[in-house]
């Protein structure tokens, strides 16, 4: 048995929750820092109607594996485990295989336990001058990479990032390695103060805002997020939508008839993107987002914290 933060209709810390089963191809990872985020305080709330263990970004240490070479491995864990023989994984699209599961998101326990479990192609290895506290960034860094990925961009454009949290800010210091004109908007000085890195320019509130972006980056995290971006985008520019939102609510989308807008959801990103980026910028100053650590036995002070407008990252030590 082993420690683990469950959901399940209620979010509880169970002391003796079954250690998960090893299949073939796959390794056994002993958890050492697990991160919140928005997705995991999502659903809580409903989104994906997720029971299980919680959690998607971590590292970890491979206890078990078939293949000797990973054991004693430091390792963070692409989320997407595909089914490796459908047509979408064989065009090297497993992200998007119609039989995956998701690590703590979709019928897959995530890494909220002293133990969770990946297939080894998922497994990427931490080298050693990037430390724990870096390397848990991994999973949300690579998730605003992805954006570089789906659009390309030739650094002259205007960008406008919406939302002060920390998806917002890593997508900010991402775009920012290719575009001179990034401007974060949020409604926290505090997290904006800290967001003012390799140029990103910052501004409090929408109205401070001119219209007519290139791109716009919707990472509100509230489903009020899409209409302000598309007040926010020029003709013909494009938006990109990195929120999951649990809540609904009636959005006009007649703008993106008349203005011919390209929307653009955007989801997990490669994990090779997001290591390379962090050995190409050691100074991009990822744990100054570390706000708050809980043990694991304080899961839900832990949740608690994450939600208020103050919190950034919280982390979950083992």
């Amino acid at each position: 048995m082993m420690r683990a933060v469950v959901w399940d209709g209620q979010l509880r810390f169970m002391p003796d929750y079954p250690v998960p089963e090893i299949r073939p191809g796959w390794a056994g990872i002993r958890v050492k820092t697990a991160g919140i985020c928005r997705t995991d305080l999502e659903l809580i709330n409903g989104y994906l109607g997720f029971s299980g263990v919680l959690g998607h970004e971590f590292v970890g240490m491979v206890e078990s594996c078939e293949d000797i070479r990973w054991i004693g491995k430091r390792v963070a864990g692409e989320i997407n485990a595909a089914c490796g023989q459908c047509s979408w994984c064989r065009k090297g699209q497993g992200r998007h295989c119609p039989s995956r599961t998701t690590l703590g998101i979709d019928r897959l326990d995530g890494c909220m336990a002293d133990s969770c479990i990946l297939p080894i192609a998922n497994l990427i290895e931490i080298p050693e001058n990037i430390s724990d506290d870096r390397a848990v960034f991994m999973e949300p860094l690579s998730a605003a990479c992805e954006i570089l990925e789906q659009l390309p961009l030739k650094g002259h454009e205007r960008v406008v990032v919406l939302g002060d949290g920390r998806l917002g800010i890593l997508c900010a210091w991402v775009l920012s390695t290719v575009v001179s004109d990034v401007t974060l908007v949020g409604h926290h000085p505090e997290k904006l103060a800290l967001a003012a890195w390799n140029g990103v320019k910052t501004a409090y509130g929408d109205s401070n805002i001119d219209p007519g972006a290139d791109v716009v980056v919707e990472a509100t995290g509230s489903a009020g997020g899409f209409a302000e971006a598309m007040s926010l985008c020029r003709p013909q520019g494009v938006i990109v939508l990195k929120s999951t939102v649990a809540l609904s609510e009636k959005v006009d989308l007649s703008p993106i008839v008349i203005h011919e807008l390209t929307v653009l959801g955007s989801r997990c990103g490669r994990f090779w993107r997001g290591l390379t980026l962090m050995e190409q910028s050691p100074d991009m100053p990822l744990e100054s987002m570390i706000t708050d650590r809980f043990p694991i036995e304080q899961a839900t002070d832990a949740f608690e914290r994450s939600a208020q407008h103050t919190a950034l990252k919280v982390l979950l030590d083992f």
